[in-house]
């Protein structure tokens, strides 16, 4: 634990929401068996890999991101590796970023939720939120929203990821731990109507066929703040 996390509020403490908590408590429990189970999952995916570098030349080389909802850490090292300054990996999960911290020492990690970020206003470049927002119920996505847009500089883009479907999917006792969690499933196009109320103009909306360990299509959607002048 950094020190800064010794200073900021328990992301498990009374007044979270009880999302937040479920998501903590689950990959908390499940955190080696998951990085173990997902440790090749960017190598094996390259529509993924090819979308991460049209980000990455979005946002220009050396550009500042985050990758909110970091998990063990793989796509934080990916982004890093493609020649982004990743100045944040962030997880509610202490098991997560555990591993995030053993397997890539030179990047940084801190524990936090995504809805309350400990970031200045317009101090990133880039932020990605890889399948880490299918935890959040769909009432909450507009303050999400607004959360990422808050922390981009103008220009600044955001890539999100998720499963596609109508109903979400449940997962129990994974791994034979006493856990369970909803993974929810959305349509590409509400999101991204939520994502332009929050004030983003779309770039690129991407839908694939699901790879052999996957049972459902795929969206990826790459948005961008407008600049100040396209604000006025």
């Amino acid at each position: 634990m950094t020190d800064t996390d010794a200073t900021r509020p328990d992301p498990a403490d009374d007044a979270t929401p009880g999302f937040v908590t479920a998501t903590r408590a689950f990959y908390d429990a499940i955190a080696e068996d998951y990085a173990d189970l997902f440790r090749t999952e960017i190598t094996g995916k390259p529509l993924d890999r090819a979308v991460f570098a049209g980000f990455t030349e979005l946002v220009g080389h050396g550009g500042r991101v985050a990758d909110l909802g970091c998990g063990p850490g793989r796509v934080t090292a990916h982004l890093a590796s493609l020649g982004l300054e990743v100045v944040l990996g962030l997880d509610l999960s202490e098991s997560m970023l555990a591993i995030a911290r053993r397997e890539n020492p030179g990047l940084r990690f801190e524990r936090g939720s995504m809805l309350d970020l400990d970031l200045p206003g317009e101090s990133l470049d880039g932020v990605v939120s890889w399948y880490s927002s299918i935890h959040t119920p769909v009432d909450e996505l507009p303050r999400l929203f607004r959360e990422f847009h808050r922390v981009l500089a103008p220009g600044g883009h955001l890539l999100i990821g998720f499963q596609i479907g109508d109903e979400p999917r449940r997962h129990e006792n994974p791994w034979g731990h006493e856990v369970t969690l909803d993974f929810q499933r959305r349509r590409p196009e509400p999101v991204q109507e939520l994502l332009v109320a929050a004030g983003f103009t779309p770039v690129a909306r991407i839908v694939r066929a699901p790879a052999p360990n996957e049972s459902t299509e795929q969206a990826m959607l790459i948005l961008r703040k407008p600049a100040r002048e396209e604000q006025s």
